[in-house]
């Protein structure tokens, strides 16, 4: 949902790092030039980590501790930026995600992350085999960070296609269910998000063999990321993501307008009610 006129709008991690980084370097009356010196790195790039138009080894983050004589709160900044509950091969998929213009997922098993509950994404995570709470609380952050890059002043458009399966499996619970249907209908208020479901009476579509997500930047080449049952994949190939482009057109044809996916969630919601 778009923020409240008296509440401010939500920061990216690398946005927080950057802007804690300034504060604690201007405390110290340093310069960019200054810092960078005792860092290791010139004076541009520290300005390209605190406007967050760079990403921030954790080497730098660990320098910066000790030049600032902190006790962990900048590599805990960090660890937000580069959350370690996430698969290696994913932990680049929420940069690209945070730096684009235009993000395209579909979904033919579960909610797309960004569009999940906290309840309904602790409950999904637990059925992972062999995650502990602790881990699965971690993973639970992660994504919920992840979703502040709707809370931007310049959030990016999202369209997402979802299977009406994935609305009839009741995650969690009905009382889980329904809180996630709701906050679906809320999201769909949202001025930059688009939400669809391709109803199951399609039958067979070209989505069932998995779901992915195309992230459009401001220049270079579409990104997609294509889930799998164990290592996703992230790709800018141009003839994977171009075929990626295809299959989401294709499955968006089936889809319901927006206005009939509303009278569907809507239907469902009460049926979790009961």
């Amino acid at each position: 949902m778009p923020a409240k006129p008296d509440t401010p709008p939500a920061i990216s991690p690398e946005v927080a790092f950057g802007r804690e980084l300034r504060k604690l370097r201007e405390a110290e009356g340093w310069s960019l030039d200054a810092f960078g010196a005792r860092a290791g790195y010139s004076g541009t790039m520290i300005g390209y980590f605190e406007r967050a138009k760079r990403s921030v080894p954790e080497t730098f983050a660990i320098r910066a501790e000790e030049i600032l004589g902190l006790n962990g709160e900048l590599v805990a900044l960090w660890k937000e930026i580069n959350p370690k509950a996430a698969p290696k091969w994913f932990r680049q998929w929420p940069k690209i995600e945070s730096q684009a213009l235009l993000i395209r997922t579909w979904e033919p098993l579960v909610m797309p992350g960004l569009l999940q509950t906290e309840e309904y994404a602790r409950a999904l995570l637990h059925a992972e085999p062999g995650a502990s709470d602790e881990q699965v609380e971690e993973m639970v952050r992660a994504r919920m960070t992840r979703q502040t890059i709707f809370g931007r002043a310049d959030p990016p458009m999202y369209v997402a296609v979802i299977d009406e399966g994935v609305l009839h499996r009741p995650t969690g619970g009905k009382a889980v269910m329904r809180a996630q249907l709701e906050h679906l209908m809320a999201l769909m208020d949202h001025p930059k998000i688009t939400i669809q479901v391709v109803p199951l009476e399609v039958g067979a579509t070209p989505g069932l063999l998995g779901g992915f997500a195309i992230a459009q930047p401001l220049s270079g080449p579409d990104t997609a990321y294509l889930e799998s049952a164990s290592n996703g994949q992230v790709t800018d190939r141009v003839d994977e993501v171009r075929a990626i482009n295809v299959r989401f057109d294709a499955i968006r044809a089936w889809a319901h307008p927006v206005h009939v996916t509303r009278d569907v969630v809507r239907e469902l919601i009460e049926r979790y009610g009961q």
